[in-house]
This record gives C-alpha cells, sequence and structure tokens, in this order.
C-alpha cells in the first residue's frame, strides 16, 4: 500500500467508487480508495439501482443527466456490464398541482436538450399494457429511463479508477484521520498509513463514524427501507420487450420490471429508524427482517393501478438500511473550518446521481471549483444548529413524505424552531408565518390573527394579499423588516482594510461612515458573493453579506490570511437588524433619535452609531427595498426593546411589520439581484451587472480568473420581465424561479426570481437570456405553459434612484 497519495477515498460503495474513477479522469492518479469490507457494502449492493434524468433543481437535472449517458460508455471503456436496462419511464400526475410539476420539468427538458415530454393515454398504453390509467391527468414520457446493476456499475468505476493508476484496498478499515500542520493529513489503517492531501469521506452508513474521526459532526440518521419483487407475470414473460418504469408519486410508491416480475417499493409514513447511536461496525451485506405491514397502503396503491402486481406471489423481499441528510440531499464539499476534508454523505438517488456526483467531487478537489453552482448539495447549508432532534425529526419528513412535491416558497414544519430571536415571541403574538433560514426562524409574512400557517402550490396561495397589503404600505408610508438573518462580520486591526481589499473585488471605504457594494469572485471567475462593507473607525470594519451563505463563505474567508493583529469575528448571533424604509420611514425614525437623518448629514450609502429609542445602533442608510430606508443593528439583548420602540413609532405613521416575502417582491421591482438566485459562482460579473464593482487595478481574490472572465463577452445576460397581466390571470400563477424563457419557440433562457410588483401592478420576474434584449417580446413558462412577456428597458419602481437617495 502507498505511504502518500493526492487523494484518500474513504469508502467502497458506487458514489466512493465514481469519486475515485473521476479524479483519475481529470489526471490525478496518485490516488487511494479504502473499504473497510467488499466493494458495495452497505447501502449500494442492494439499492433498486433506478435512473431517472429530471429533477426540480436545473443543475441536479443537469447532474441526472450526465450521469444516465455516463454507463454505457463506462461499459464500453473499461469492459465491465453495468447491467443498463433502459426501457424508459412513464410519469403519471393524478393531482393538478403534479400536472404543474411535470409540466414545468418537461419545458426544463426542451430548453435543456433533455429528453422528457408529454404523452396520450392511448400511446402510454401501448408503453405499459399492465397500467390502469384510470384518473390520471397527464402522462410524461422519459425515454432513457430504466435502472442498472449496482454492483456492475461499482465494479466498473473500480476498474476504470485501477487502468488510470488508482490503488484500491478492501478489508482495510479505516482507524483514524489525524489533521496535520501543514494542512495534509494521516488516514491510519492496521495495513499501515497514508499521508494525503485530501481525504475524502464517502463512506455511505458509516460517513458519521468516518466524519467522528476528524472531530466532525455529520447531521445524518440512517432508516431502514423496503422493497419487493413479485414472482413471474405471464403478461410480462409473453412480451418480446422491457417494460418501462411507472413513477406514480402521488401513489407514494415506485415500480419497474425486474426479470419477469415486477419490482414495488414504497416509502411508507409509518417509517423506522436505524442505527441511532452509530452504525455496527459489523454491519456489511445484511439486511432487516421482512415487514410488508408497514407498507401495505403504498402496496395496495400500487395493486390498484397495476392489478398484475396483488395476482402475483411475492419472490423477495429486500428491507435494507439507507442514511439520509436532514433534506435528502447529499452533505457535498470541502468542510469550511478544515484543510482538505472533503465529505460526499448521504445520498439518496444514488443511482441516477453517481456520475455526475463523482464529476463535481472530482472538480471541485482538482480544480477548486464545480462548474455548476451546487449549493443545494453544499454540506455548508448546514451548522452546529442542525442537531440530533433537528436531524431526525426532519429525516422523518423528508422519508414520510419523499414523493410529496416539493412547492415554490413552501416550507416544512418538521424539527423546527432551531434558532429563534429574543423577538419571536414577540412577532408571533402578533400574527407573523416563519420561513427557516439557515436554521433562523425569521417572519415571512403577518396575518390577521395568531396561528395562521402556508397554503402551498404553484398557484397564488392564502399570503398573497397579505403580502401585497405590507407591500402597499412600506411604498406608500413605512415598514419595518426583520433582516437578523443577514450575516454580519466585524473585521479589526492595522492590516483590516489590506485584508479586505486582498478578499473582496471592490475597492475598500477610504473614509469613516461610508460604505460600498462588493463582489467576492469565484475560483472560476463568477460572483461567488456580494457583500457591504461600512468603514466604521480608521481601522474597524463591519461586512454583511448572505445568512444562508455564511459558513459557505468561511472557504472563501480562510483563503486569505489575516494580518498579524487582525480580528475577524461574526457577529450573525450576537446583532439583530431591522431595515425600516419607505417615503415616511425619516419621520418615522427621527421621532426616536436626536441624531438627524437629513440626506445633507446622513446620505445614501453613509453610516453612522445613533442612539435609537434609547437603544445604541448602527444605522446604515441603505435598503434592498430599492425605497428610502435605514438598515438598523443592535446587540441582541436590545432587539425586542428596538422593535417595540419602532412599531410603536410606526404606528403615528401608518407603518407596520413587513416580511420576507413582501422584501423579494419589493427588491424584484428595482431589479435587484440576490446571491443565490441571480449571483451566484457560475455567472460572471459584466453578465450580473457587477463589472463596474471589480477594481483590477489592485490585486484580490482570484483576480487571475476573473480577468479571463471579464475579456469575453457575456454568455447571457440578467434582465428583468413584465409577464402579461391576461395570462397570469388566467393562471392564476407568478412565475417563482426556475422556469424556462422561449423566444420564437427557441429556449434562450430561465427565470432566477418571480414575483407579483403589488405596488407596480405587474407581473414580474428576474432571469438571465441570450439572443434577446430590452423592448423584446418572450414566453416564460409559469406551470410548464407559455405565458407571454417583454424584456423591460428599466426597473419599474423608482428608475433613476430619486426615492432611495431622497
Amino acid at each position: 500500500m502507498r505511504n502518500h497519495a493526492q487523494a484518500v477515498v474513504i469508502g467502497g460503495g458506487v458514489i466512493g467508487c465514481s469519486i475515485l474513477y473521476h479524479l483519475t479522469k481529470l489526471g490525478w492518479t496518485d490516488v487511494v480508495l479504502l473499504e473497510r469490507d467488499e466493494l458495495t457494502s452497505g447501502s449500494t449492493w442492494h439499492a433498486a439501482a433506478n435512473i431517472h434524468g429530471l429533477h426540480d433543481n436545473t443543475n441536479i437535472s443537469r447532474i441526472q443527466h450526465y450521469t444516465m449517458s455516463l454507463y454505457k460508455e463506462l461499459e464500453e471503456e473499461t469492459g465491465q456490464g453495468c447491467g443498463v436496462f433502459q426501457p424508459g419511464s412513464l410519469y403519471l400526475a393524478q393531482t393538478q398541482a403534479r400536472e404543474h410539476q411535470l409540466r414545468l420539468q418537461a419545458a426544463k427538458a426542451k430548453l435543456y436538450g433533455m429528453n422528457f415530454h408529454e404523452v396520450s393515454r392511448d400511446e402510454a398504453e401501448r408503453l405499459h399494457p399492465l397500467v390502469d390509467f384510470t384518473g390520471i391527468r397527464c402522462i410524461m414520457w422519459e425515454p432513457d429511463g430504466g435502472n442498472v446493476d449496482p454492483s456492475g456499475v461499482t465494479q466498473a468505476y473500480a476498474a476504470g479508477a485501477r487502468a488510470r493508476g488508482a490503488e484500491i484496498h478492501r478489508f482495510t478499515p479505516v482507524t483514524a484521520t489525524e489533521a496535520q500542520p501543514d494542512g495534509s493529513w494521516i488516514v491510519r489503517t492496521p495495513k499501515g498509513e497514508i499521508r494525503t492531501d485530501w481525504v475524502i469521506n464517502a463512506a455511505g452508513l458509516w460517513g458519521r463514524e468516518v466524519a467522528a474521526l476528524a472531530g466532525l459532526t455529520l447531521p445524518l440518521q440512517p432508516t431502514e427501507h423496503q422493497y419487493f419483487v413479485t414472482e413471474t407475470i405471464a403478461e410480462i414473460a409473453a412480451l418480446d420487450r422491457r417494460l418501462p418504469s411507472v413513477a406514480d408519486r402521488d401513489g407514494e410508491y415506485y415500480l419497474r420490471q425486474e426479470g419477469q416480475g415486477l419490482l414495488v417499493g414504497a416509502y411508507e409514513r409509518d417509517m423506522r429508524f436505524w442505527a441511532e447511536a452509530g452504525t455496527p461496525l459489523d454491519f456489511a451485506h445484511d439486511l432487516f427482517p421482512d415487514d410488508l405491514e408497514r407498507i401495505e397502503e403504498n402496496m395496495m396503491r400500487a395493486i390498484d393501478r397495476v392489478p398484475a402486481v396483488g395476482a402475483a406471489g411475492i419472490k423477495r423481499v429486500i428491507n435494507g438500511p439507507m442514511i439520509w441528510s436532514p433534506d435528502a440531499n447529499v452533505l457535498f464539499g470541502p468542510v469550511p473550518e478544515m484543510t482538505g476534508y472533503f465529505c460526499c454523505n448521504g445520498i439518496i438517488p444514488g443511482f441516477s446521481q453517481s456520475g455526475g456526483m463523482g464529476l463535481m467531487a472530482a472538480q471541485w478537489i482538482v480544480e477548486g471549483e464545480t462548474r455548476y453552482d451546487m449549493f443545494a448539495w453544499d454540506m455548508a447549508r448546514f451548522g452546529d444548529w442542525a442537531d440530533t432532534a433537528f436531524t431526525k425529526a426532519r429525516v422523518r419528513d423528508v422519508y414520510a413524505h419523499r414523493f410529496s412535491i416539493h412547492f415554490p416558497n413552501e416550507e416544512r414544519a418538521a424539527g423546527r424552531p432551531a434558532r429563534t430571536r429574543p423577538v419571536y415571541d414577540m412577532q408571533q403574538r402578533m400574527g407573523a408565518v416563519f420561513g427557516l433560514n439557515a436554521g433562523w426562524e425569521h417572519p415571512l409574512w403577518f396575518a390577521d390573527e395568531p396561528g395562521a400557517q402556508d397554503s402551498n402550490g404553484f398557484t397564488r396561495q392564502n399570503w398573497w394579499g397579505p403580502v401585497g397589503d405590507e407591500c402597499r404600505m412600506l411604498r406608500d408610508r413605512a415598514g419595518i423588516i426583520d433582516i437578523s438573518n443577514f450575516a454580519k462580520y466585524r473585521v479589526a486591526g492595522p492590516g483590516a482594510e489590506d485584508w479586505l481589499n486582498a478578499l473582496f473585488a471592490n475597492r475598500m471605504p477610504t473614509r469613516v461612515g461610508r460604505s460600498c457594494l462588493t463582489p467576492l469572485i469565484g475560483k472560476r471567475g463568477g460572483i461567488a458573493g456580494d457583500f457591504t462593507v461600512t468603514r466604521l473607525g480608521e481601522e474597524e470594519f463591519w461586512v454583511i453579506g448572505s445568512g444562508m451563505a455564511e459558513r459557505y463563505h468561511q472557504r472563501f474567508f480562510r483563503a486569505v490570511p489575516l494580518p498579524e493583529g487582525t480580528v475577524f469575528e461574526s457577529l450573525t448571533e450576537a446583532v439583530c437588524g431591522f431595515n425600516v424604509a419607505g417615503p415616511t420611514s425619516r419621520e418615522m425614525l427621527q421621532r426616536l433619535t436626536n441624531a438627524s437623518l437629513e440626506t445633507a448629514e446622513f446620505p445614501f450609502m453613509a453610516s453612522r452609531r445613533i442612539e435609537l429609542g434609547g437603544v445604541d445602533c448602527l444605522a446604515l442608510r441603505v435598503s434592498f427595498t430599492g425605497d428610502l430606508g435605514w438598515e438598523l443593528h443592535c446587540v441582541a439583548e436590545e432587539q425586542v426593546r428596538l422593535y417595540s420602540a419602532l412599531i410603536e413609532a410606526g404606528r403615528a405613521v401608518g407603518a407596520g411589520p413587513v416580511g420576507s416575502r413582501a422584501l423579494m417582491s419589493l427588491r424584484i421591482e428595482k431589479g435587484y439581484g440576490s446571491w443565490g438566485r441571480e449571483y451566484s459562482p457560475e455567472y460572471w460579473p459584466q453578465e450580473v451587472g457587477l463589472d463596474r464593482l471589480v477594481k483590477l487595478d489592485k490585486d484580490f481574490l482570484n483576480k487571475a480568473a476573473v480577468e479571463g472572465t471579464l475579456a469575453n463577452p457575456p454568455r447571457e445576460q440578467l434582465v428583468l420581465l413584465a409577464l402579461e397581466e391576461a395570462d397570469v390571470t388566467a393562471s392564476d400563477a407568478d412565475a417563482t424561479g426556475g422556469e424556462p424563457i422561449f423566444k420564437d419557440g427557441e429556449g434562450i433562457g430561465r427565470v432566477t426570481s418571480g414575483a407579483y410588483g403589488y405596488s407596480v401592478g405587474m407581473s414580474l420576474a428576474l432571469g438571465y437570456v441570450r439572443g434577446a434584449g430590452p423592448g423584446d417580446a418572450v414566453d416564460v413558462m409559469v406551470l410548464g405553459r407559455p405565458h407571454r412577456a417583454r424584456i423591460l428597458t428599466a426597473p419599474p419602481f423608482d428608475p433613476t434612484g430619486a426615492r432611495l437617495r431622497a
């Protein structure tokens, strides 16, 4: 066994072998995989191994499409069979909501050149004569859907990696992973030790145990999962072709051909956790006792849809373990607080994602960043707040509702609240309906009475009217928005200015009391973040960024060494904040302070420390609403006092609380982008309109990369669109994000954010397009159907910024 390697992969399941294979494809041949037992041990060997291409998240769809295309290439390359069957998949919609979901996925498939389209009932009956399509509203067809052989795929990845020089050691458990002062690691095994620059935890069911060796706790929880295979069904035996699989997610089961019978699996509501205290080290190719009674309701729905299932005997039952994250997505990426430790844990649809997951992992490790924005998978989306109780509650929910639709703006209640601010109880009494952001509860909107909850769907929901009232109140008078979930940092010391200039692309403010907006640049020259930086003193700065990206951004902050004597600290937990905005916001706030808020003394993008309602605050003259406004930040202990004072002062001018759903609408009226939607590492500064903030006359993180991207013309451009009112009214739906955009029948882009602009009377969408510009007519595929729209020449609210600077 080698005693040194560029990377050590821990875990010999399908994902570990795929990562090893893709590392070698990107040129790293000095790599090793260690497996405690035999390859495929744990969850891989007993997986149903279905493959499908479409996902609600566009980038995950791209990854799944790559994976499906890879398997036959892998067979040709290695000579190892992958057992690829692609008879196609039928997707059924029993409800209007499922029909909306499938039609939107079909529109995305057309935009990205994927094969997924609607078929008639007659065609569906020809494709699968055993299915009773009664009551089905819509049928989609994915010709490339099917399944693979779990063992064959895993062995093919392993063979491909070995052929390029990788080593694989079976029956070699890892007993320790020890971080070294130089950033490398020592991986210890009974057969010897390996020094490496990268430890890659792909240990499947043992992901928690392997992480613990490095002092890391991962939010993961295994469960039982069952499927069964029937005896031979005569109708199938008589066919000269393989039947397509059936995705009847409203029925909460999946079904495909296996041999001359059918395989039926379910995610039952009466789920079971397993190995809560830790996965047994002697578990390998083991199964649990059958417990079909738990999935009986799902089985009966499958029998109603495919009566042949009920007439056949059961040949075998598989009840094996799976390991889940709190949202059923993989925990993926380098650990932000560590050097050279990569996680890839908690994978559920492993055989639909294995190829793309391996490729993205290899890109991140070898090239420093993935080609696609994979924040939906990034382990940094969870922090210490995702404790055992939260994880178990969320895993219970995502397992039992595996096939439920994830609606736009949906907020699930399981495991909450995880983190609350001091004003939480007060906001509850005021009728706040809360959402979750990086573990924090924050108000989405305010109902007339406490206890209201969101309804969910693709069309306008119960909050649409109240959110409109909040928007109009702020635009006509003023509103108070809780912005405590923004990430807040303090940088202080003799090297503070130099460090910030070395980190961010814009020049830092040179005058005390002034602020600037600045991008953070990614490894490939895209927008990794957007921040507001305020100079509080000669050697002190305040930095505000995306709250949900705080842990993600740690990777970038750590990439630039802090100068001696300089301090960087997060104040996100210790400091709370409110945005008071609207045309009467100055009048309202002036009632609470002796400090002058007039523009001459307090201009746009200025900051002051002031006393407001008896509370010491840092006041910034900025507002994400695009209106006259101030951000007001105070210590958490004073939050209730400040909020009470603001609410009381607001009554005098007809102002009140405003939630984040209204903020979404208000910022879109102004055409403002948001991190994670309009801003991501995939987009170049000139495509987003932030190129003016990139100062190439100084050095900063990833400058060479952005010099390269800025030298190119934009591939596409961020635009603001207004949808035709007649089409929006007919569908009772606005764009929400992800909808394809077409022009003259050709796909030209997609929506990144959408909302109704209540104060301007328009249904609006931000999105990226190519080959189109201001004034052009396009179609936005809301609910998967064309809605006429035009690209605006300017934001419909305050296009000159007069209100913002008043």
